[in-house]
């Protein structure tokens, strides 16, 4: 059997240390299942010798065999009838000492073996067993025709039982290319698994005819510009767990109103359409943002300063930090930060703590420390009570947490260069230790990309979309990679290229030719699986560009042509995903200073198939436990449900974001749902997620919030042994320092014109002439009106009469 990606005999060790992780007691498991309505293949049992009554070699049933990873001892026996659940043969696993790692016992990978299943079809499995450890799952591999096998998913943890229970549960959609699966029972802790009696049934629910009468909007979904207009600048949008949006703008990059003190939040209810402005406490521009496992909004940083107009010193970030409790719609402060970050990451960890790293001190340098808010304590730790790399990770680093604790850091950010080397890395925190990462593309042209974990988040793979650079401001990319940090080294490999739409430089919109891509780009997880890709710019704060498109994980693949946002989405926009499938989108703020306050919300083709499922019932909604069973109805078949975290996003960044798999028990009547959760904090942090429920024509229902977490469990964490066997060697902490040097004019802004707001670019596009009359037309058509000098120095000879104004006439 496939040792999580590669058979144990061919590597028999691939297990690292299991992160630490709150997990919490499971409820019973309820064993209902009948089959389906499905093909007529339902009803036959996929399964070889499933009672293991055929005896074969090496003391194993025919079709089965021994596997797994990692420091432990383990014995895999046949019984005889005293322990069967029906026959004369059970096959138990039972591990006396574990480090690391699991054993299992598993159908073979043999081609007379494996059952054979189809891509885009769902199966029904079930086992009975009798248990004497918490910690064991059902575990499933497949057989990709061109990469063979491979580790898939674990789709539901086993609760002791001392006598033998029937667990049940339906497979994900069989990804394309896969033409086998096997499947068993991993056990990750000391103690024996007895099993008999598998059966795996085809359970695939044919989609529903097309209903769709809405012409274009069928395929290509449909924009509408709100009627009304958002009333605060906003930089940043987190949904909240009540279904409303808080949207944070602070000064709004506004120079006049940080002097005025004015600062500004709003709260929108999408429900009613209501916008409540809320008294907002600091200016909060260009913080950090991630919601805590109770609901509230932890906010860190801010800005302190506006950079000054000679140049003397840059952005300064503030140390101040603040909660918001959507119960309340008001700010809530805590303790300060050990220092200053503006533009700073948020991640929250597996057991509720949140990790903070990069942006800008309050003297405008590089801040080298790393953060971390504690649950327990609901504060920010002294800087000794940190693990210190003492890595500058530059400005709103995407670090994204992997499903054994560690943070990978995708090479996603803002402002300039990558960071050295590869340009993206996976940070252990617990022994301090960063290791490149390989393989990113054009890593010095990832400004304002976006990376996003695919769905779903249990196959542990990164896609990063598109990105510039403001400081040498070339044509935006279409470049994407894909990583799959399932791999013993993982390492990027090309994606498909972003697709193309048209761009307006000024002259209205023209379609993008050649190398032409996007920075500033918005990336949003869709209930159905995939990934909405849509905004973004040509050029540092300029040149929007329209193209939307989803990325279809499965397939790998875009599919172009959506209809797109009419209004400009560059810097300082952001989309995200709303309770009822649609996503909103809002903010422009191009380099002549402006803000478009126009919101837009896209309705996307599933929403136009006609009527959608709909969630009539979850059980213990707001204390749904990790390794658990939660039962929810429907009103009708559905084929898969997931969580998806609610968004909390900025400058193309949303490192948080990700879509869990809840893989289902079905009952007899097809609308009574057994979920199964996952056992591993690290796939799915504490919190309120949206849960959907999508039928088999990619139909979601209305989001039903949930809450995730709660007391510890007897179960352990199932961890796999991933990304074990990096071929780069891991670095320890640098010397300690105070801070790295960063330029005044990081933001790609030529201070020496106009004021803080206004960002006549360092580099102008390449196709500008490098003349006066050619600069000053660029600018007079992207909308900047007279423009002084700051000084006596004109670096880009905006003014050659001399007169203290720019391009003046």
């Amino acid at each position: 059997m496939a040792l999580n990606v590669t058979p144990p005999r061919r590597r028999p060790s691939r297990g690292r240390h299991a992160a630490a992780a709150l997990l919490l007691a499971s409820a019973g498991s309820f064993g209902l299942l009948l089959a389906a309505p499905g093909p007529a293949a339902a009803g036959s049992n996929l399964v070889v010798n499933p009672g293991f009554e055929s005896a074969g070699s090496d003391g194993m049933p025919t079709c089965w065999e021994k596997s797994g990873w990692g420091n432990n001892d383990s014995t895999v026996t046949t019984t005889d009838a005293s322990e069967a659940h029906s026959g004369g043969r059970a096959l138990s696993v039972t591990v006396t000492r574990r480090v690391d790692g699991d054993r299992k016992a598993m159908m073979a990978e043999d081609t007379s073996c494996a059952p054979d299943v189809a891509p885009s079809h769902q199966y029904d499995l079930s086992l009975w067993y009798k248990s004497t450890t918490p910690d064991a799952s059902v575990t499933v591999f497949r057989h990709d025709v061109k990469a063979g096998w491979q580790y898939w998913t674990d789709l539901k943890s086993l609760p002791l039982s001392a006598g033998y229970t029937q667990a049940t549960v339906r497979t994900p959609v069989v990804p394309p290319g896969t033409d086998q699966i096997t499947w068993g029972v991993s056990v990750y802790g000391t103690g024996t698994v007895t099993t008999d009696d598998y059966d795996m049934e085809d359970a695939t629910l044919p989609a529903a005819g097309s209903l769709c009468t809405a012409g274009d909007a069928c395929t290509k979904g449909r924009w509408e510009v709100m009627p009304f207009r958002n009333p605060v600048r906003s930089m940043h949008s987190v949904v909240l767990h009540n279904g409303k949006v808080l949207l944070v703008a602070g000064s709004g990059n506004d120079p006049s109103m940080f002097k005025a003190g004015t600062f500004t939040s709003a709260v929108y209810d999408p429900k009613t359409g209501a916008m409540k402005t809320i008294p907002t406490p600091v200016d909060m521009f260009c913080g950090g943002h991630v919601q805590l496992s109770d609901g509230r909004v932890l906010i860190m940083s801010g800005n302190k300063s506006y950079p000054a107009a000679d140049g003397s010193h840059g952005y300064e970030g503030l140390k101040d930090s603040y909660l918001f409790d959507p119960a309340t719609e008001s700010y809530q402060k805590v303790n300060d930060l050990n220092e200053g970050h503006w533009y700073p990451s948020a991640t929250e960890l597996g057991n509720g703590d949140v990790i903070t790293f990069g942006g800008l001190k309050e003297d405008s340098t590089g801040s080298v420390t790393a953060e971390k808010f504690s649950q327990a304590q609901q504060k920010w730790l002294p800087r000794t009570e940190v693990n210190q790399t003492w890595s500058y990770w530059g400005l709103y680093p995407s670090m994204i947490l992997m499903q054994d604790g560690r943070l990978f850091y995708s090479g996603s950010h803002v402002f300039g260069n990558g960071t050295p080397g590869g340009g993206a890395a996976v940070y252990d925190y617990g022994a301090n230790r960063i290791t490149d990462v390989p393989g990113l593309q054009d890593k010095d042209h990832r400004d304002q990309s976006m990376s996003v974990l695919l769905p779903p988040a249990q196959d542990q793979r990164v896609l990063t979309m598109g990105g510039g650079n403001v400081n040498s401001n070339p044509e935006a990319s279409r470049l994407t990679d894909l990583i799959d940090l399932k791999q013993p080294n993982p390492l990027y490999v090309p994606g498909p290229l972003l697709p193309q739409g048209t761009v307006d430089q000024g002259q209205g919109p023209k379609p993008e030719t050649g190398a032409q891509g996007k920075m500033y780009v918005s990336a949003v997880l869709m209930p159905d699986g995939k990934v909405l890709e849509t905004g973004g710019g040509l050029h540092d704060r300029a040149d929007p560009v329209y193209e939307a498109s989803f990325y279809d994980p499965a397939g790998n693949a875009f599919q172009p042509g959506l209809a797109t946002d009419p209004i400009p989405r560059t810097y300082h926009s952001s989309a995200f995903l709303l309770p009822d499938g649609r996503v909103m989108a809002v903010g422009d703020n191009p380099g002549n200073g402006t803000f478009d306050d126009h919101v837009s919300v896209y309705t996307p083709p599933y929403l136009f198939k006609g009527a959608r499922p709909q969630i009539t019932s979850v059980a213990n909604a707001d204390k749904w436990q990790y390794a658990s069973t939660q039962r929810v109805t429907v009103d009708r078949p559905v084929v898969k449900a997931e969580l998806i975290r609610p968004a909390a996003v900025t400058h193309s960044s949303d490192p948080n974001q990700r879509f869990v798999d809840l893989p289902m028990t079905v009952g007899a009547d097809g609308t009574t749902l057994d979920l199964n959760v996952t056992s591993n904090p690290n796939l799915a942090p504490p919190g309120w997620y949206m849960l959907f429920a999508v039928d088999a024509a990619g139909v979601p229902s209305v989001a039903s919030w949930v809450h995730l977490g709660g007391p510890d469990a007897m179960a352990a964490p199932m961890v796999h042994g991933f990304a074990g066997h990096m071929s780069a060697k891991p670095t320890g902490p640098e010397r300690p320092h105070a801070a790295h040097p960063v330029s005044p004019e990081i933001a790609g802004c030529d201070r020496h014109y106009g004021s803080a707001d206004v960002c006549v670019p360092t580099v102008f596009p390449s196709e500008v002439a490098r003349t006066t009359a050619a600069r000053c037309g660029w600018l007079r058509a992207h909308g900047y009106g007279s423009l002084r000098l700051n000084g006596r120095d004109d670096p880009l000879r905006l003014d050659p009469r001399g007169t203290g104004r720019a391009c003046g006439r």
